[in-house]
């Protein structure tokens, strides 16, 4: 193993420092399985990544996504942050629409979005009502009533997320997570903001079990949202998400419904660049 052009971006945010950081790994095929997850854990971001060659025809490249606990088959802020990584690094697509990324999930689309990137949102693998057990465990979790979660549903997308709807945003911003009870979910909470407010919806991603008890800034779970919410018709088909002020950031995510697809789209940032000795 030699070294490798490495890139460290900032993801859903237009100031620096403000939206969730990315480690993506270029020309990583020379690395085993085990040599990603020990990088992963060492830098200890909720996300590195790793581009690799396509496999597929349709494919510009291949990405394998590791959290400090393993890989996921997708992740939306590593799909963003990696892309305007390959791109900054001389990749060109094969489509002047859009690139194309292989990952776990299959083959996911990636736009220009004036100066933001956006990503067509996968389907969800599972959908339907929390069963009442789990929705008690949610609650005793964020230290609420079952009464406060006033919707709730599996948005699995890849990742396994199941979601929860509160009655605001500033009840979504007070929760006080317990992780213990939460470390074997993967749970996003949404509630409305006020009338007049820059954003929709206040967003938060608790995903203890990942070794990131919250992740700042989630692609996945806000095209995962969107997928449950306008199709129920209970969010417009263009909107911003806040996200990521309970950990100190200024996360937005730009959720835009063309057609029959669902583009999560965010401004990503170049903030290290340089060479991974391995």
């Amino acid at each position: 193993m030699g070294s490798h052009r490495f890139h460290q971006v900032d993801v859903f945010a237009s100031e620096a420092l403000r939206g969730n950081p990315l480690a993506v790994v270029h020309a990583a095929e020379d690395l085993t399985a085990d040599t990603m997850a020990s990088f992963a854990r060492w830098t200890n971001l909720s996300e590195t990544t790793f581009l690799l060659p396509p496999r597929h025809a349709d494919a510009d490249y291949q990405l394998r996504i590791f959290t400090p606990r393993g890989e996921l088959p997708f992740a939306g802020h590593p799909t963003l942050g990696s892309c305007h990584a390959w791109l900054a690094d001389g990749g060109e697509p094969k489509s002047p629409a859009c690139v194309v990324q292989e990952c776990g999930v299959g083959l996911v689309r990636i736009r220009r979005d004036g100066e933001r990137l956006a990503f067509e949102a996968p389907p969800l693998r599972r959908s339907g009502p929390l069963d009442d057990a789990l929705l008690d465990t949610i609650a005793r979790g964020i230290g609420l009533q079952r009464q406060d979660i006033i919707r709730h549903q599996w948005c699995d997308n890849g990742p396994g997320w199941c979601a929860v709807m509160l009655a605001s945003a500033q009840q979504v911003l007070a929760v006080q997570p317990d992780f213990n009870l939460l470390r074997e979910l993967k749970l996003g909470l949404i509630g409305p903001q006020p009338e007049g407010a820059d954003t929709r919806f206040e967003v938060r991603a608790f995903v203890a079990g990942l070794g990131v008890p919250e992740d700042p800034v989630t692609g996945s779970l806000n095209a995962a949202l969107a997928t449950w919410l306008i199709g129920a018709g209970l969010a417009p088909e263009h909107y911003v998400v806040a996200q990521g002020a309970a950990v100190g950031r200024r996360g937005r995510v730009f959720v835009d419904r063309v057609g029959s697809a669902t583009w999560i789209g965010g401004y990503v940032s170049t903030r290290i660049e340089g060479r991974l000795s391995l």
